[in-house]
């Protein structure tokens, strides 16, 4: 089975997105539910979590738009 991965570029674009959303997402939740500090904290290590997977599995391949260098294989 073929895996899917995703290129460097394309990868930095979906994680800048990713976080983007996620932090508007809690501030909306957090300013209408009384979310205590450490809910919040869980569900950041969770939306963290997530990407991180994601880069583990080699689908997202980010190449941090290229501050730092690649490696050469």
């Amino acid at each position: 089975m073929k895996r899917i991965r995703i290129n460097a570029l394309t990868s930095d674009i979906i994680i800048s997105i990713y976080v983007i959303v996620t932090l508007y997402f809690r501030f909306k939740l957090e300013s209408k539910t009384a979310a205590s500090p450490v809910e919040s904290i869980i569900m950041g290590i969770c939306f963290v979590v997530i990407i991180w997977a994601l880069i583990k599995l080699k689908v997202l391949n980010p190449n941090w738009f290229g501050l730092f260098k690649s490696k050469k294989s």
